[in-house]
């Protein structure tokens, strides 16, 4: 019999996908068939999988498992396209886009792939761990649910209730939670953990035997503050924010309002040598810039109006004339051609509107998304690149004469004539090592010699280790 748990949280970002990775890496160096499952998923943060696109953070969760990320491991994916909407991906591929308040009627008919796929898995695997997705507190969510309770209820998956305590009431957080789900919903409950703990734990042991008693859950670890989460890609732009690293070559990257993608962003983060500055709405594009990056974008268009509405068009040009360096990527790619054309009405109301003009290049937007692995070559530096493409439209005009890279042969992204502005529909091109060094030396930084990939690895690694002392790994396998 397979082996299934469940990780819930007690809100938002408690820490569940990075526990699940580290659960997945543990008790797949035990020797065990892991496999990684998230029923539904909210992010702009895709990975390239077999089958379709999922969420970034499976994407990781497999890798952490040893295996090629699959669309069965997350089934649903909602990429946010506006504040009320949002673009509905099942088991891989595009369906639909809906209103928040049409998604309620549509859910019904979701739960039947979701357990398509969590079958599949358990098919072949010793142990299924399953993410959450927000709250089972969340009640008026209830109705219909197939990422927390509705799940666990329809495939019979034991959970364990994780609260992080970084944010404050934790105790709150967990006696709470039972106290408001349905009876039969808080029957699934078998445990609880406590999350992202500074300094002693034995400072908790009050408390945590406070929760036991009010809910009659046994504890399973307290889980100390995991410093070097931020060497693993984030999944949620609310992680995203200030300055990361020291070194002397700054890199701005402006925080659209649907920011997709971001993890491209990583690996030159973990450079020594560059300063990355992500800038938030309402600050300006620091004008002093060595290299402004324009990232990828789930609205295109709507994110190039925030764009202008922050006065970044102008911080930009100002910039250029004082020497910076302009990457677009997927969407910020599209941004900086002469227009962004939507006849069908792809992104909202038909139309086009007119980008930022640094590129000779037009956008058409259309249905057919490409997804899809890419290996590439860069002419100027003559490295491989192994990257991903996830983007509506197509882009044409007279820069694409010059290619930043080649795939098969054939052009792909473009470069101006005086090689200071560029873009790519390639994602992931920054986790090649020998490309990102050869990249940030064209531009006159100074890359440091350590490797991405191994960098990742060994974070899981660290993961597992510190979940494996903090965490009764044997107990919750016992009550999977």
């Amino acid at each position: 019999m397979t082996h299934r748990i469940m990780i819930q949280g007690a809100g938002s970002n408690v820490g569940k996908s990075l526990l699940v990775a580290g659960l997945c890496r543990h008790f797949t160096r035990l020797g065990m068939t892991v496999r990684p499952f998230k029923p539904q998923n909210m992010s702009n943060n895709a990975a390239v999988a077999t089958g379709g696109e999922i969420g970034r953070a499976q994407a990781l969760q497999a890798r952490a498992c040893g295996v090629a990320p699959h669309v069965d491991m997350n089934p649903v994916l909602l990429k946010p396209e506006s504040e009320t909407g949002a673009q509905v991906i099942v088991q891989g591929k595009r369906l639909t886009t809906v209103k928040a308040r049409d998604y309620a009627a549509l859910k019904p008919q979701l739960m039947a792939p979701v357990l398509d796929s969590f079958r599949r898995l358990q098919e072949q695997s010793d142990l299924v761990i399953v993410e959450g997705a927000g709250s089972p507190a969340e009640v008026n969510l209830r109705a219909g649910d197939i990422a927390n309770m509705g799940f666990a209820r329809a495939a019979d998956v034991p959970v364990i209730l994780t609260g992080d305590i970084d944010r404050g009431g934790v105790i709150a957080q967990l006696v709470g939670t039972q106290a408001v789900l349905d009876p039969a919903d808080a029957a699934m409950i078998r445990g609880f953990l406590i999350n992202k703990f500074r300094g002693d734990p034995r400072l908790f042991d009050e408390g945590y035997r406070l929760i036991e008693a009010r809910t009659g859950w046994p504890g399973l670890g307290v889980i100390p503050w995991f410093p070097n989460a931020h060497r693993l890609p984030a999944e949620d732009a609310a992680d995203l924010g200030g300055t990361r690293g020291s070194g002397q070559f700054l890199i701005a990257v402006p925080h659209l309002n649907r920011i997709a993608n971001f993890d491209d962003l990583d690996p030159l983060a973990q450079e020594p040598g560059v300063t990355l500055r992500i800038v938030k709405p309402g600050q300006p594009l620091p004008v002093e810039a060595d290299l402004i990056i324009l990232p990828g974008s789930k609205a295109t268009i709507a994110d190039l109006a925030h764009f202008r509405a922050q006065g970044w068009d102008i911080d930009l040009a100002a910039a250029l004339r004082r020497g910076a360096r302009v990457l677009g990527l997927c969407g910020g790619y599209q941004m900086l051609g002469g227009e962004i054309a939507d006849p069908e009405g792809i992104e909202g109301k038909p139309g086009s509107v007119p980008g930022l003009g640094l590129l000779d290049l037009t956008t058409v937007m259309t249905a057919d998304k490409r997804v899809t692995e890419t290996e590439a070559l860069h002419p100027a530096s003559g490295t491989r690149v192994k990257g991903y493409e996830i983007h509506l439209g197509r882009t044409e005009g007279p820069d694409r004469a010059r290619p930043m890279f080649t795939v098969n042969g054939q052009p792909e992204g473009a470069l101006r004539a005086d090689g200071r502005v560029m873009g790519s529909y390639l994602h992931g091109m920054f986790t090649e090592d020998a490309f990102r060094r050869a990249f940030l030396a064209s531009l006159g930084a100074t890359p440091g010699n350590a490797s991405y990939d191994q960098t990742v690895e060994e974070t899981l690694d660290a993961l597992a280790d510190h979940l494996a002392a903090h965490v009764d790994c044997e107990g919750l396998l016992r009550l999977a």
